[in-house]
């Protein structure tokens, strides 16, 4: 029995010596690991510290790493070293070269014979070329009105060289938008674009425009969003409204062509340049693709696109109608008369009552005078259309009048807009 007593106490002791040793190893990991912890901590803060102020390269140096350049991407940091000669693509080189590849083949060149003068800004000189790019298979492409206006003859250049005599399917001219159509052979390959959402663009961002500037087919350029929902008079004095304003580099023939974002969807249709000498200066301007979206789809659709218009017969404030009738506001459209009945009768919109003749037409005094629609100030008849032009009938539109020199606001319905509506304007 003392034996047997003498064996447990003598495993106990063993035990607890093991116990006691991992313990203390255990205790020593522990500590270590806490003093490397600090170690890391302090040396995180004392790069952080470099970095700041001299940079990643300037920390790389710091470290005997002699860097060329640095390139920052969504996969990390890359380092160009030393040997010149081994560089491949940075981050933002790989992703230009990779939208290229899937979107070029979508890009068209066009060319036109034009009856009469085409011509849409004064800064572009030519209207017999441009770009365009297919949105589906079976040969839709869209382009810039002013590309194809007037055009006898339109003609369509593939990625592959091969080419198509095109035919209009359908335009809007207030957004410079038309949509062509050819009858491509099975083995045409063709490649499609899609539109991105141009709400959700910021300035700074990147944009990349495809097109065929004086003639070179599929040129790719790159540049920033310089600016948003700017507004741009043409030469006949009506307003694009919301112009997406990039540095990407467009000269004439680019017109018509995508703007892309990142992702390769088209958020823009490079439109103008806007330049003394007719060629690119920095200011160079696209329709927003959620406007030119809507105008391809009711155009697709419907063959046209429709749009939203006042049931009245307006009348251009002169300084003649101004003075004759003493009234406070010099710019705006008298509303001469309402449909009876119609919707902005409903909407409580005065017509005037006082019977004048004004050249060869008879007006009529004494209503509202409309200085505001849809949060634009209305001067003049091409105030109006820019105003509407992005609205549908039935659409419910804020609209501001004088009356008797008193402001008030209107929400009006629209009706659709139509050749006969429109023939009650009092040129």
């Amino acid at each position: 029995m003392k034996i047997k007593n003498r064996f447990v106490l003598i495993l106990i002791i063993i035990l607890a010596l093991i116990a006691a040793s991992l313990i203390g190893i255990v205790l020593v990991r522990w500590t270590s690991s806490i003093e490397s912890k600090q170690r890391v901590n302090e040396l995180r803060t004392a790069l952080k510290e470099v970095i700041a102020t001299s940079g990643e390269k300037g920390l790389l140096e710091m470290a005997g790493v002699p860097v060329d350049n640095i390139y920052y991407g969504e996969s990390g940091v890359s380092l160009f070293l030393n040997d010149k000669g081994s560089w491949t693509y940075s981050d933002e080189e790989l992703e230009n070269i990779k939208i290229f590849e899937v979107c070029n083949k979508a890009v068209v060149h066009i060319e036109t014979q034009v009856s009469g003068d085409s011509s849409y800004f004064d800064a572009v000189p030519e209207s017999d070329t441009g770009s365009g790019f297919f949105i589906s298979q079976d040969g839709l492409i869209v382009t810039n009105y002013h590309v194809i206006k007037d055009a006898s003859i339109i003609t369509v250049s593939l990625h592959d060289g091969s080419v198509y005599e095109a035919q209009l399917l359908g335009a809007d001219d207030e957004n410079d938008i038309a949509v062509i159509k050819i009858s491509p052979t099975a083995d045409a390959g063709i490649e499609v674009l899609s539109f991105g959402d141009s709400d959700s663009l910021v300035v700074g961002q990147k944009v990349i425009a495809i097109g065929n500037p004086f003639g070179f087919d599929r040129t790719m350029v790159t540049g920033i969003i310089s600016g948003l929902s700017r507004p741009v008079r043409d030469e006949s004095g009506k307003v694009l409204l919301g112009m997406i304003q990039t540095s990407a580099t467009i000269n004439p023939g680019n017109s018509g062509g995508p703007l892309l974002n990142t992702e390769g969807k088209v958020i823009g249709i490079n439109t103008s340049i806007y330049s003394t000498s007719g060629t690119s200066q920095g200011m160079n301007f696209a329709v927003e693709s959620n406007t030119a979206a809507s105008s391809v789809n009711d155009i697709v659709n419907y063959g046209k696109v429709s749009r939203g218009w006042l049931d009245i017969v307006p009348v251009q404030l002169s300084q003649t109608i101004v003075d004759y009738a003493g009234l406070k506001v010099s710019k705006g459209l008298l509303v001469s008369q309402v449909v009876p009945g119609g919707l902005a009768d409903q909407a409580g919109l005065k017509a005037g009552n006082q019977q004048r003749l004004y050249g060869n037409s008879v007006i009529y005094l004494g209503g509202d005078i409309i200085t505001e629609i849809n949060g634009v100030a209305v001067s003049d008849y091409n105030d109006l259309f820019t105003a509407l032009s992005n609205t549908k009938p039935g659409d419910v539109v804020p609209v501001i009048v004088d009356r008797n020199g008193s402001k008030v606001k209107l929400s009006i319905t629209l009706v659709e807009r139509t050749k006969e509506n429109l023939s009650w304007i009092n040129r």
